[in-house]
């Protein structure tokens, strides 16, 4: 098979689909890898490298999508790669379609098979091509956060973890996943006073019984998170509907009555945000202010330390990508019923109930759709 890899172009985006580690393991198995120059060259991967490897490079984007079958990214299509897409051909990266209705409608139309890393499940219930860059990014948001409770950044001026007779911040961390598990273990590292609310009440007893006293754990409730964000100094959305939009936790009413300098990130504003205040930002710009609160709702958190994050998902990603080349995409689909939980469009439908839902589309079932 063809494998095509793209640089990523959406805004402060340094991450590569597939490492040369990943592409000798393609070539091993007998396809074709294209790779595009400085593809990975701002995270000290050169062309060379994937010379070395067995790619074969390419100068433009176009040159990558007129001759790839399946195009591995990290990101979703921006709009000028979705004109590049083509019927027949296949794409695997995150998506996020739910809040994005734009997208999807352009992959309907493009005839392509689209299939999302963030819904890809596991045998035991995960998603574990969405848990590596979930991982990345709670912790950093707990970094981003102790930044912007800085006066500069518009924050309270105040020091996470305190200091010797001075409280420390008060952490609040909605969600107790992947994401907000790194960012309660963050937090506590820096000693600041945390809080886990999540409705899931055996997850709750699980991060009780991993961090004994560091940790508060609160049963989610509409008034439980109204009194704890009203406490908080930061607040970590940490929300997850796989494959849907997250729901709206935090209220604008609510955002208004916290106090002011405090901090919102938004980890889940991939999927639309927690918070009905938060809206996109990017690195180049990573948060403003709205009703007092400084908000930090980068789409693309683990962007920022790309090497750690491009390494970390290629071990994720690789068994899929081969998986997919060496039976076929209709094969490895219906060969694995994992991966066939990441398709999201087929043929113009789409194929995820979660996605359907939100973007308020007709859905038609994945194992139908192939013809299972």
């Amino acid at each position: 098979m063809r494998i095509g890899v793209p640089k990523e172009i959406k805004v402060h985006e340094y991450r590569v689909g597939l490492i040369p580690a990943s592409v000798r393991e393609a070539v091993a198995h007998g396809h074709e890898v294209f790779v595009q120059a400085g593809a990975a060259e701002r995270m000290g991967v050169t062309d060379d490298d994937y010379r070395k490897a067995g790619a074969k490079i390419l100068k433009t984007a176009e040159e990558i999508f007129a001759k790839a079958e399946l195009i591995v990214k990290v990101k979703e299509p921006q709009p000028q790669e979705c004109k590049l897409l083509r019927e027949g051909q296949t794409i695997f990266t995150y998506l996020h379609l739910a809040p994005d209705p734009k997208q999807a409608k352009a992959l309907m139309k493009a005839g392509v098979t689209a299939i999302a890393y963030e819904t890809v499940t596991s045998p035991h219930g995960g998603l574990p091509l969405l848990s590596p860059m979930s991982e990345v990014a709670g912790r950093m948001a707990i970094q981003a956060g102790a930044h912007c409770l800085e006066m500069e950044q518009g924050g309270r001026g105040m020091l996470l973890g305190g200091a010797a007779g001075v409280a420390p911040a008060n952490v609040v961390v909605v969600g107790g996943g992947v994401v907000g598990l790194n960012a309660v273990r963050m937090s506590i590292g820096l000693e600041a006073y945390v809080t886990c609310i999540d409705i899931n009440i055996e997850r709750l007893y699980w991060l009780d019984q991993r961090f004994g006293a560091s940790i508060n754990t609160i049963f989610s409730t509409r008034q439980a998170i109204e009194d704890y964000v009203l406490q908080a100094d930061v607040v970590i959305g940490a929300v997850l509907v796989p494959g849907g939009a997250a729901p709206r936790l935090v209220s604008e009413e609510l955002v208004k009555a916290m106090k002011r300098g405090s901090v919102i990130v938004d980890v889940s504003i991939d999927q639309g945000g927690f918070s009905a205040t938060s809206r996109p930002t990017t690195h180049a710009h990573p948060s403003y202010i709205e009703h007092g609160v400084v908000h930090y709702c980068v789409t693309n958190m683990p962007g920022a330390v790309s090497r750690t994050s491009t390494f970390a998902l290629n071990n994720a990603t690789l068994p899929f990508v081969l998986a997919l080349a060496d039976k076929g995409i209709v094969g490895a689909l219906r060969a694995d019923p994992h991966l066939l939980a990441g398709l999201n469009v087929y043929e113009g439908k789409i194929t995820h109930a979660a996605v359907a839902e939100a973007l308020g589309v007709k859905h038609v079932a994945a194992a139908q759709a192939i013809g299972q």
